[in-house]
């Protein structure tokens, strides 16, 4: 297992950079998969925009102007922020840095590098906006079209799917957080995919119903490039070993051909830290292995997820109902998660006397709501001309 790309480097290349210590392995893949994603779907928006099923959206705005206070404020606090922290990491005594994870959410920092980086921030900004400024500004009006605004609909994804996977963690273990709330609040570990997948979703919705984006074809783009997204990520978990594993598994490995970890697998390194202390390991952390081989279940999805990417791929022309390749999506979803939460280790819940999975509950709901979906928006079709389905 490789908890940073410290390690990766080390054992793939044989270099030590220390600097590398920094980039958490589930953080890169995750980052990974946002950029792939969103190439992906920009794409897939620019080709529905050509068969005429986005319309473009005017906004008046005004150029030439000089900056403003509040945008040099702005620029000054992001500057700030990364210098405080992220630079901090490379410059401040490796005491106060030797876990990466644990500093980005302290208090500790270093002031002159974020009063430097946000005054070059600041600097930059009113540089950049000095040099297009005109001797009269003037309003101008600019079409937008949705693939425009897919680095704002990522973002938007980005922070509250991540937000929505701490939620949802922390509801997940409820009994843990009233003891130790910190460990969750303060932590960058313990996230939970349909929580970002449910409030991520909101958010967009919000914002294409503000931008009038259509909604049904926007999700219809959306589809395969959400599980693309959940492969990659996957990826991370993997990598990283960070507790997205299986129940033990010490049966007779299947086929001769199969590698070891493909089967049961002990995830020594992993960036949890669980596990027994592994012989002959020296460092001060991530010195731990599983005492016992599970399930790689996270290997599992990011094959299943890629092959159903594929599918959902490969329909995107031939489905003619906007809004039911995102049903699809919803049903393959489901369907992927609730059976490889058989074998996946995972908190259970009581509901009506039964014991599921959060997200068995949730990957559930989703199989129904994808029913749902499909069944209404092919009826809605048949009622419509077919020049207005969606």
């Amino acid at each position: 297992m490789y908890p940073n790309l410290y390690y990766a480097f080390k054992d793939l290349f044989g270099v030590e950079w220390k600097f590398l210590r920094f980039v958490n392995s589930f953080g890169f893949f995750v980052a990974i998969a946002f950029i792939v994603c969103a190439i992906v779907l920009a794409n897939e928006l620019r080709r529905k925009s050509k068969q005429g099923l986005f319309q473009p959206t005017e906004m008046n705005v005004m150029v030439g102007q000089p900056a403003t206070w509040l945008d040099l404020a702005l620029n000054f606090l992001l500057g700030f922020l990364l210098g405080y922290k992220i630079v901090a990491l490379f410059i401040m005594d490796s005491s106060a840095t030797e876990d990466p994870q644990a500093f980005i959410f302290s208090t500790l920092g270093s002031w002159p590098a974020g009063i430097l980086l946000g005054l070059l921030f600041a600097g930059l900004k009113w540089y950049d906006k000095n040099k297009q400024k005109l001797a009269k500004p003037e309003k101008r009006i600019v079409r937008i079209w949705p693939h425009d605004r897919v680095g704002e609909i990522t973002i938007i994804a980005l922070v509250f799917g991540l937000l929505g996977a701490k939620l949802f963690d922390i509801f997940e273990n409820w009994s843990d957080f009233v003891q130790h709330p910190s460990d969750y609040l303060l932590s960058p570990k313990g996230l939970t995919f349909y929580g970002g997948l449910i409030c991520a979703a909101l958010a967009v919705w919000w914002y294409a119903k503000k931008h009038k984006i259509g909604f049904w074809h926007l999700n219809d783009a959306m589809a395969p490039t959400m599980m693309l997204a959940y492969s990659l990520g996957r990826i991370g978990c993997q990598v990283s070993g960070d507790g997205d594993w299986g129940i033990e598994n010490t049966s007779p490995k299947p086929f001769s051909w199969m590698p070891d970890w493909m089967w049961s697998y002990k995830y020594p390194h992993n960036v949890n830290e669980s596990g027994v202390k592994i012989p002959g390991c020296v460092d001060d952390k991530f010195c731990n292995e599983l005492p016992v081989g599970v399930y790689p279940t996270a290997f599992y999805e990011i094959v299943a997820c890629f092959l159903l990417f594929l599918l959902l791929w490969s329909l995107r022309k031939r489905l003619k109902v906007a809004g039911t390749l995102f049903a699809l999506y919803l049903m393959l979803n489901g369907m992927e998660r609730f059976f490889i939460e058989k074998i996946r280790v995972n908190t259970r819940i009581n509901l009506f006397g039964f014991q599921p999975t959060q997200a068995e509950v949730i990957s559930t709901l989703l199989f129904l709501a994808g029913v749902a979906v499909w069944i209404f928006r092919t009826r809605q079709a048949k009622t419509q001309k077919p020049a207005s389905v969606g």
